[in-house]
């Protein structure tokens, strides 16, 4: 565990980074058990939320899932405040059309998008017979993160180490997305794949740069 996690925004910019707590259990490690709203010092977490507003509990996953991808993808690099970023253009934390963040992370009620039905969408038919967005004739991105099902059926992780993988919990969510753009992404303190890896989450200019917009500002206030 670690009081918080190394931060570098879009444009690199240096924030603390603060020194290791103890790790997960050795049983749990090698089950692959993580509980990313654990990893990171409840007292950091804590100050940080306060000084960017970002609620505690959308900012313990955000930076634990920066901190456990690390393991995963170690030469990735990907910082707390771009999945911040990423979770306020999407969702506002989880708080978007009357939602609300739980303490067990779950956003209730649940955050669906609209039909991605080409009407001003990339056309995405149902791909998991409304399993994940309860439609059955198009796709819908769901969740804190906004995963489309196709994308949460390869990227979806179990970021709270309850053995379920649900894309409208939040530690789930941020875990995934952190993998995702890892993946796509490679090192995330290249510019230039920190703008592919945003772009291939949501490809949109204008939410690209709100994302680095909103990144960056979370590091200059951090």
């Amino acid at each position: 565990m670690v009081t918080g996690p190394s931060t570098v925004a879009p444009t690199p910019s240096l924030l603390p980074t603060p020194s290791p707590l103890p790790s997960p259990s050795t049983t749990e490690a090698a089950a692959g058990v993580v509980r990313v709203a654990e990893l990171v010092d409840p007292a950091w977490i804590a100050e940080m939320a306060a000084r960017v507003d970002v609620p505690e509990r959308a900012m313990a996953a955000y930076a634990g899932a920066s901190v456990a991808v690390a393991e995963d993808f170690p030469d990735c690099n990907l910082a707390w405040n771009t999945l911040a970023a990423i979770g306020f253009v999407e969702t506002l934390h989880g708080s978007w059309n009357g939602a609300s963040l739980a303490d067990d992370g779950l956003v209730s009620p649940p955050i669906l998008g609209i039909p991605l039905d080409g009407n001003g969408t990339i056309a995405v038919r149902d791909t998991d017979d409304g399993l994940l967005d309860g439609d059955t004739t198009w796709d819908r991105a769901v969740g804190p993160m906004q995963f489309i099902p196709s994308t949460w059926e390869i990227y979806g992780r179990d970021g709270n180490g309850d053995g379920t993988v649900d894309p409208h919990q939040i530690d789930d969510a941020a875990y995934s997305a952190a993998v995702y753009l890892c993946d796509v992404g490679g090192d995330l303190d290249d510019r230039e794949r920190w703008i592919a890896a945003v772009n291939a989450y949501n490809p949109s200019v204008a939410y690209n740069n709100k994302v680095v917009e909103v990144a960056n500002r979370y590091a200059e206030a951090g």
